[in-house]
Formats: structure tokens, sequence, C-alpha cells
């Protein structure tokens, strides 16, 4: 059975906030000691799900000792890869990760890219984004990428148009034609599905989709789409660890045609193998 500790979010954000991005105060911590089990921060679903998969299925043939620790936010397994709490990271993208890293001064790097979960649309309140009313109220991500992402969406889906070049780092200012005069309500990531009943439709982000029994390629109004997307889901380290053979197991593991067959199979095109 899976091993997997959950880990309070409130009380891990508090300490590391406490904590800074200072090191863990022990000569041997998760990342340093190479002998010890991998310890690896991940959003509950489905980047622990595909690790417990690894876990439970291939990690012991392979001679890794893997530990999954859950986070429900976007700021601390970052802070915890840091500071040396946890070895490894499978959460963000790489322009989350980049943004990141320069608001914070960390110093986290990509290993290898795993799956694409597909940012998408959802309402209680309608079945067409079309159908969404002038002055509609839409909840999006209030992290930069991921609001950029969320804004680029609707753009791409004729919603609203964008000044040139915005990219992942567009936010409401940058909108120069809301024919619909959408409003919108910028929340944690992790709040968007919640907030269905309050708002006329939210961008959700695919994890959090599938968390709250969302089907992205059924249920979504709009669908990011998968083709030349930047936007995979990666394993990441604390720069100089990329080459502990505990993590090179796991991205091998991790990007395995087992690996790829349990993505396809246990989420029907809700989550996208990225390699």
């Amino acid at each position: 059975m899976r091993n997997t500790a959950k880990i309070t979010t409130a009380v891990l954000a508090a300490g590391a906030l406490t904590l800074g991005l200072s090191a863990c105060g022990s000569d041997k911590d998760a990342a340093s000691d190479t002998s010890g089990p991998l310890v690896v921060a991940a959003s509950p679903v489905p980047h622990a799900e595909i690790l417990n998969f690894v876990k439970d299925n291939l990690a012991e043939k392979a001679g890794l000792d893997l530990e999954v620790k859950e986070f429900t936010d976007y700021v601390t397994p970052n802070t915890a890869t840091e500071d040396g709490s946890v070895g490894a990271n499978f959460f963000q993208t790489q322009p989350y990760l980049d943004d990141f890293n320069k608001k914070n001064g960390t110093h986290i790097v990509s290993v290898v890219d795993v799956h694409l979960e597909p940012l998408g649309l959802y309402s209680h309140k309608v079945k067409k984004a079309d159908e969404l009313k002038s002055g509609a109220t839409i909840a999006i991500p209030n992290d930069t990428v991921n609001e950029g992402r969320a804004l680029q969406l609707l753009a791409a889906n004729g919603l609203l148009t964008l000044k040139d070049g915005v990219g992942t780092s567009a936010t409401p200012a940058d909108i120069t034609d809301n024919p619909k005069k959408l409003t919108f309500k910028e929340l944690e990531a992790a709040q968007t599905p919640r907030s269905l009943d309050d708002v006329d439709a939210a961008v959700v982000n695919g994890n959090y989709a599938i968390e709250a029994d969302l089907k992205p390629a059924k249920d979504a109004l709009v669908l990011e789409e998968a083709k030349d997307n930047p936007n995979s889901n990666l394993l990441a380290v604390k720069e100089g660890q990329e080459d502990d053979p505990r993590v090179k197991k796991l991205a091998d593991l991790l990007t395995s045609p087992e690996v790829k067959k349990y993505i396809e199979d246990t989420y029907a095109g809700s989550v996208l193998p990225a390699f």
C-alpha cells in the first residue's frame, strides 16, 4: 500500500516563512544524504499518484528508495527543496519555476519534463463559453504564471484580447479588448475550483480540476492545446543535485513506458505524457 506522508500546508507554509530560505540546521538533510531515501515533494493529484505508481511498481527493481510528501500549495515544495527538507519536487512548470526563482532568490532547476495538465475554463452555470453573459465574473489563479496562462486561454478562445508579447506574464491590466466586459476574481490556484458556485466560471489548473472531480477532457468549456505547450510539469531539484544517482533513477522511471501507459490509462486525456 502507499506510504505517503500528508503534510498540513498551513503548518509547513508558516514554518517556511519563518525559516525563510535558510538551511535546515542539520549537516545531513534530505537532499545531501544520498544514502537515504529520495524525499520528493508533490501535489496530490496527479503528481503524488504518479510517484506512488513508481514507488509501488518500479522503484524497488531500480534500487530506488522513494518517499513521497504531499503539499497542497505552490510555494512550500520549492522552499523545502531549497532548504534541503526534501530532495526534489514534482508539481510545477518551467515558466512558474523561472518566475519563482527570480522572485525568491531560489536555485531550483529542472531535471526532466513528465506530463502536461491542460488548464481549463469550467462553469456550473453555462455549458459553453459563448453563453457567458456580459459582466460575468471569472475566477483566475493569482500567481504570475498561471494568471497569465489563464488569460492566454481566454484570449485564444476569443473571450478577450491581450497586448502583443505579454505571454504568461499577462495580467488583467494587459487586456486591450473585453467585449463581454468580463470581471476577474483573482484567487490562489487551489481555491479556483471551490469558487465555481460563487462565480460564473473559473480557470482551473489541471491537477486541482482532477482533485475536484472535474474531468478536463470532458467538463472544460475550453482547454489548453497540448501541441507546442511550454507548460509541462517537471521533476526539479536544487541546483547541484542534478547528478544525485537517486534523482537520475527517478527521472528515468518517470519517463519510462510504464509511466506513460499509467498516465494514459488513468487520466484519459486529462493528463498527457510530455515525453
